[in-house]
């Protein structure tokens, strides 16, 4: 099947079919955009893996749940470290963030005896400060993102042991804070809030390929459309579908149902920072630094002022992620945010597929390779592999994933598609 013409206003414009669509899609992936394709094939061959080796467990709904959870946290912070990594920087300090904006929202709510809306917007606004400094002094100082973030990454560890009074473990109260990362949603809102995303999804498709047409301008097939639409339907109704099972070990004495929480706490972020990179100026602006800062900045884009802003939106999305990683587990203690936290946060972003080099990623990238972290170290632990193992496992993840965009840039330079 081959492009047809139309002629729309007295211009002609080639109308892409599906045929040529996924052609175009295959000179892509040979030129070396492969995007999160290799992420999303690593991910269906580790569940399968797991899942034949643990069927009874791994493919459990109570485990389909735990993952959600148990990604949770980092996803946030990953979600956070797209933007800094977008612009070749990096922020090491994102792990002890996390820890510290824990600690002071779960300090205001205990010693402090605060609200929980109080707590946590001092949570984030403690994120956003520290995105601030460590942005300006990058930005403005000049002191290299590594230096900067690796001197936080350390400083953070005392701030933490000081407020914390050298290795307190505050507990965080029963409410909403804790149930975020714990609890999951009523079956009935669980499938409202599926069936509800799939029709704004469906909405927001058909009402982009109207507005493109209306303008003359060349659009998707409505076969890859209705393919997409399709695609997440069946993602979302499938996995609400598992969800809504009963989870609980003893139904009578409390049953377990529904979508946990945090998942549509990441579908929301997924959808506001993807909506911020990929719709507003803004997000432009991002991609120009991380691509050519020079040239962006001859373009009269204010470069400084989006190094400042990118670290504070990673520091902000390590206090929700600090949040998530308190509540999932009912208390903040010195190694909040420690240990593996920052690494695979760092390994989610790139194994997902956005590039240590600048200039190329989406907030999505941080929910796939959150998902792959989250699916190695849950299915290595029900096969009863050590935790060094699972380490190893996973740095050889990393390292693959980093060297798939290595190959990749290289195969786009000579290709010259970049």
């Amino acid at each position: 099947m081959t492009t047809t013409l139309e002629t729309a206003g007295g211009v002609k414009v080639v109308k892409p079919t599906v045929a040529s669509h996924f052609r175009d899609y295959v000179g892509r992936i040979r030129g070396g955009d492969l995007g999160a394709m290799p992420a999303v094939l690593g991910l269906v061959i580790l569940t399968l893996i797991f899942g034949t080796a643990r069927p009874e467990t791994f493919f459990s709904a109570g485990n389909f749940a735990n993952l959600f959870n148990q990604a949770a946290g980092l996803t946030m912070i990953a979600m956070g470290l797209i933007f800094v990594l977008l612009l070749g920087e990096i922020d090491l300090s994102a792990g002890y963030a996390a820890g510290v904006c824990g600690a002071v929202m779960a300090i205001l709510l205990t010693e402090k005896s605060y609200s929980e809306p109080v707590a946590l917007i001092a949570s984030l606004a403690a994120g956003a400060v520290i995105g601030l400094v460590l942005g300006f002094l990058v930005a403005k100082v000049g002191i290299p993102s590594f230096v900067v973030t690796l001197a936080a990454f350390l400083a953070f560890q005392g701030v933490l042991l000081n407020l914390l009074g050298e290795g307190k473990n505050i507990s965080i109260p029963d409410g909403f804070i804790k149930s975020l990362n714990k609890d999951s949603l009523p079956v009935g809102w669980s499938w409202a809030l599926a069936i509800g995303a799939v029709a704004v999804f469906a909405l927001i498709q058909f009402l982009r390929y109207r507005g493109r047409a209306g303008r003359g301008l060349v659009n998707e097939p409505i076969g890859i459309i209705l393919l997409r639409i399709g695609g997440i339907a069946a993602l979302l109704l499938i996995t609400t579908a598992i969800l809504t099972q009963e989870r609980a070990i003893n139904p009578n004495v409390a049953s377990l149902k529904g979508v946990p929480i945090a998942a549509p706490v990441i579908g929301g972020f997924l959808v506001l920072w993807t909506f911020v990179l990929g719709r507003t100026s803004y997000g432009r602006h991002v991609y120009a630094v991380g691509g050519n800062a020079e040239a962006a900045r001859r373009a009269g884009i204010p470069v400084d002022r989006i190094r400042i802003s990118v670290f504070v939106i990673g520091s902000f999305m390590a206090a929700v992620g600090g949040i998530m990683l308190v509540s999932r587990a009912g208390s903040v203690d010195p190694n909040t945010g420690g240990s593996s936290t920052l690494l695979y946060s760092v390994g989610a972003a790139v194994i997902g597929g956005t590039s240590l080099f600048g200039g190329k990623g989406k907030v999505i990238h941080a929910v796939i390779g959150g998902a792959v972290i989250a699916v190695i170290d849950n299915g290595m632990f029900l096969m009863d592999f050590s935790s060094g193992t699972r380490y190893i496992f996973t740095g050889v993840i990393l390292l693959i994933a980093a060297g798939v965009d290595a190959l990749a840039r290289r195969r786009a330079a000579a290709t010259g598609n970049r």
